[in-house]
């Protein structure tokens, strides 16, 4: 999916945006809420990413992040976009190579052996 597929009031299965500004995080619902605002974009155009609570800190400016299961929708005259409660985003590259954390979720890959596994009997 890209930025020009984005139409109010619909989901957004999978967009990959690099993100070139991050406004300051603010308070919503007398405090229990955070909420930023982000511009994404891709070779299409760009787009208001809107960030909630934990989300807000994953996310830098220059960094590429892919979200999937998300929704779009038209506020105050323009589309916007966001992860919301039931999707997911994801950091798939930060712009600051320095910054850059690595990924605690990946296993370290194992050296092939040179021995021939033995054939496992299914029974």
């Amino acid at each position: 999916m890209n930025v020009t597929d984005l139409k109010d009031k619909t989901a957004v299965d999978e967009i990959t945006l690099k993100i070139t500004k991050k406004e300051e995080p603010r308070e919503v619902r007398g405090g229990f809420l955070k909420v930023c605002n982000c511009t994404g974009e891709d070779a299409t155009g760009t787009v208001t990413v809107t960030l909630w609570n934990q989300d807000i800190d994953k996310v830098k400016e220059g960094d590429t992040i892919k979200i999937t299961g998300g929704w779009a929708a038209e506020y105050q005259g323009s589309i916007q976009m966001s992860a919301g409660k039931r999707g997911n985003l994801e950091v798939i590259s930060g712009g600051d190579a320095a910054g850059a954390k690595p990924a605690k979720d990946k296993p370290a890959k194992e050296k092939p052996s040179d021995e021939t596994p033995e054939e496992e009997t299914v029974e």
